[in-house]
């Protein structure tokens, strides 16, 4: 590739592309197609990798930090968090069709059957499930497209399947559709930072642990103790993607920049420098561009947060078989988000003892950000039924929730 064909082919800002009739066609004409993987990124599990990932979700549960402590647990092991698969490579984001369209991760929908533990080398694979159209307040005409992810140990025994779901926007539009320009950072008052600031200090005391939760002692309408992620910085963010093994420099983003040019462009900002157009995670006037009022979170960074809700209060004896959440609003910088669930039903399938788990982030302003769905497998004081350990076979192989 020579130099003037790379000048000639990234532009100066991000790429304007358009929702037609063509590009949802050419979209649609990809359902049933396996997608490359976009890294992968961290695919080996070991103790640092699993405990950077915890690092960049904020999770402070010692089973999926602490290989001592996890020596002494059931599983005589540091366990991976239920959604360090995800730090694979994001799938189920947006990087296949409509070109210059600006993407969002929208939510994912996971089913977990393994554990990951130190030693355990990821694979996925990821195709093309459905593409749909739909009209929105934030940018008119719009596109939902959806992947399917199943990630494999080195066994190849299936350990997770996520259905992911993205929106595409063209940018323009949504910049005139103004939608959240009325939103501004929030100023906070000393007891409001004192209130944030005691709930992450007093994480760690509701952290369950090695204190089992028995599925009988569970109560419909009982509420999780919440956990508090903000206010959201840079720190938060730039921590996240260390936390997923993610970063590009110099030759590696430019070679990307050629052969994907839409997604690309030099920033006036940088010197010219060749940037993401998910730079707007980073740089406010990029988040401006797409019609964001300031730059926001990593969607999956949200969606580990609100499984960290449910593992802390499950326990070690227990196993997350389903974990849904999706993206309704932005969480910009400033903005803290409040993670909170509530059971909703408890029954038993398949001789397994179930709990759902209603679950909703809110944010400062009390506006709900992500609701979503939880399923855990708790055990029982019932000797009918299995004592299992995990869903990896060692006592009982557990069932896809649908």
């Amino acid at each position: 590739m020579t130099t003037e064909m790379t000048k000639s082919s990234v532009g100066s800002a991000p790429a304007e592309g358009q929702i037609t009739d063509e590009a949802i066609a050419n979209a649609k004409a990809m359902i049933g197609l396996q997608l490359r993987p976009e890294g992968p990124y961290l695919q080996d599990a070991s103790s640092d990798t699993l405990r950077n990932w915890c690092n960049g979700i904020g999770d402070l549960n010692p089973l999926y930090r602490d290989p001592g402590y996890g020596h002494g647990t059931r599983y005589a092991t540091q366990l991976g968090h239920p959604m360090f698969p995800m730090a694979y490579g994001w799938l189920g984001r947006t990087r296949w069709g409509l070109p210059g369209v600006h993407g969002f991760y929208a939510g994912n929908d996971w089913e977990l059957f393994r554990h990951v533990r130190p030693g355990d080398r990821i694979s996925a694979v990821e195709r093309v499930v459905g593409v749909q159209e739909k009209e929105s307040k934030f940018s008119g005409r719009l596109v939902l497209q959806y992947v399917e992810a199943s990630y494999y140990n080195q066994r190849s025994e299936l350990v997770a399947r996520a259905l992911g779901t993205c929106t595409r926007h063209e940018r323009k539009a949504a910049r005139d559709a103004g939608k959240y320009d009325d939103i501004k950072q929030h100023d906070y008052t000393d007891e409001e930072r004192d209130r944030i600031d005691q709930a992450i200090l007093d994480e760690p005391k509701n952290i369950r642990g090695a204190n089992v939760r028995y599925w009988e002692d569970v109560q419909e309408g009982e509420e999780l103790p919440p956990i508090a992620r903000g206010p959201l910085s840079l720190m938060d963010t730039m921590g996240f993607l260390v936390g997923c093994g993610r970063g590009h420099t110099h030759g590696v983003v430019l070679q990307a920049a050629v052969k994907h040019p839409g997604h690309f462009f030099r920033n006036p900002e940088a010197g010219g420098g060749v940037e993401y157009t998910g730079i707007g995670h980073h740089r406010e006037s990029v988040a401006k561009e797409v019609g964001v009022p300031g730059t926001y979170d990593y969607g999956p960074q949200r969606s580990a947060w609100m499984c960290s809700l449910v593992t802390n209060w499950m326990g070690d004896a227990g196993f997350l078989k389903r974990v849904r959440t999706e993206m309704r609003r932005f969480n910009i910088v400033g903005d803290t988000t409040w993670c909170t669930g509530k059971v909703v039903r408890k029954y038993v399938k398949d001789n397994t003892g179930l709990v759902d788990i209603e679950l909703a982030a809110v944010n400062q302003r009390g506006e709900v950000t992500t609701p979503g769905l939880a399923t855990v497998a708790l055990p029982s004081r019932d000797i009918n039924q299995p004592a299992f350990v995990d869903g990896s076979g060692c006592n009982l192989d557990l069932p896809v929730v649908r």
